[in-house]
């Protein structure tokens, strides 16, 4: 039996036995790191005024709706939740589904680690995109899945490219539209084409984190607007509704896949609290239209400006920009010259493009601080 060891008195052949306990891929796991939190800046530099566009939060905070909800939930914090139900039945009338066809969790991620849990083998490969959301590929691995990727293309999923690699092994999918970090979608069409190509006993996640964001590009694969029996849709109220910090989302499938779902998520999440944000945030229409609205005019004024600074800006359907750089060393620069002026952005080795930087679209005026900080860093660069 394993007794507790202090972290002062550590036995090395205890130490050995326990690290056998761990399986290899969870000893090699790099786990996810998230973007630098600005307590952790201020601490740093003692700087008062940090500008946060590492993280594509909200710059606008939360649904006001929400918050007013959070607070009412209060009352009832010594009851346990009871599994997001609520929340689900909301999001079935809202959507002309049946509640068996809807999951909510802790997160869209919370309920990707989910899907991971209920239906991958030891036998089975995972397959997507590099240049895609690192919280994937760390989920993956820590089941000890194979995982497969294929390169992008031109910043863009390359669905034709993934399709030819789906094998007898092949079980889940794992698709972002809009995908994060790259910002870029694909099409009504080649999504349509390459589900031709997938066949029946393939999951599909199709992860629409910025679907708000999307929706209105006509182009745009609205997964809600035809279904697939393989297909597992997930969304979150992190980004457009700025709830990031309650952890809610939520998903849609056939019955089938979200009855097994829910066997193997936690009996009580979402919690209290979060469900009732969720639900008040899909009612805040107005925060809803004013988000978009400030996301709009910050991709109007900062793809024009970046560019006039000499850097390149892939084209986004989301709330951030992709910038590419001549390396990581240059990525490295950039982004350690900005945090001394108070600005934190995101380098991007771990999501598997280290000459990458992103930069969330902030408000008006934290988008013109960056472009003026950048006028200041770059300049030497460019004289």
């Amino acid at each position: 039996m394993l007794a507790f060891v202090s972290s002062l008195v550590f036995h090395p052949c205890l130490f050995v036995f326990q690290m056998r306990l761990v399986p290899p891929y969870i000893e090699n796991l790099e786990p996810y790191k998230a973007g630098k939190p600005i307590s952790e800046l201020q601490r740093e530099t003692g700087l008062t005024r940090i500008i946060k566009l590492a993280s594509n939060e909200n710059p606008l905070g939360a649904s006001p709706r929400a918050l007013d909800a959070i607070r009412a939930a209060m009352a009832d914090l010594q009851l346990y939740p009871n599994g997001g139900l609520n929340l689900r039945e909301v999001l079935a009338e809202r959507f002309h589904l049946k509640t068996a066809n809807v999951i909510a969790g802790s997160g869209s991620e919370g309920i990707m680690s989910n899907i991971i849990r209920a239906f991958l083998l030891d036998d089975d490969e995972v397959l997507t995109s590099d240049g895609t959301f690192v919280g994937f590929y760390v989920l993956a691995r820590s089941r000890g899945t194979k995982l497969v990727t294929v390169p992008l293309g031109d910043y863009r999923f390359d669905l034709e490219a993934i399709a030819g690699q789906i094998n007898a092994h092949t079980k889940i999918i794992y698709l972002a539209n809009p995908n994060n970090p790259t910002g870029t979608i694909f099409t009504t069409k080649e999504f349509d084409l390459f589900m031709k190509r997938v066949p029946e006993h393939v999951l599909i996640i199709l992860d629409e984190a910025y679907f708000e964001y999307a929706k209105d590009n006509p182009e745009y694969p609205d997964s809600m607007h035809y279904r697939y029996d393989n297909v597992i849709t997930l969304r979150t109220f992190s980004k457009a509704y700025g709830l990031a910090g309650v952890r809610i989302g939520y998903g849609f499938a056939h019955d089938v896949l979200i009855s097994n779902l829910l066997k193997v998520k936690l009996p009580f999440e979402p919690s209290t609290l979060a469900q009732a944000a969720g639900i008040a945030a899909l009612n805040d229409a107005a925060f809803l239209e004013r988000t978009l609205a400030v996301n709009d005019a910050g991709k109007r004024y900062l793809a024009p400006a970046l560019r006039n600074l000499g850097l390149t800006v892939i084209p986004t359907e989301a709330n951030f920009f992709l910038i590419p750089l001549e390396n990581e060393p240059a990525v490295n620069a950039l982004y350690a010259d900005l945090l001394k002026h108070g600005i934190i952005v995101r380098p991007l080795r771990a999501f598997g493009l280290p000459h990458c930087v992103r930069i969330t679209i902030g408000t008006e005026e934290q988008n013109h601080s960056l472009v003026d900080t950048l006028r200041t860093v770059l300049a030497p660069r460019v004289a």
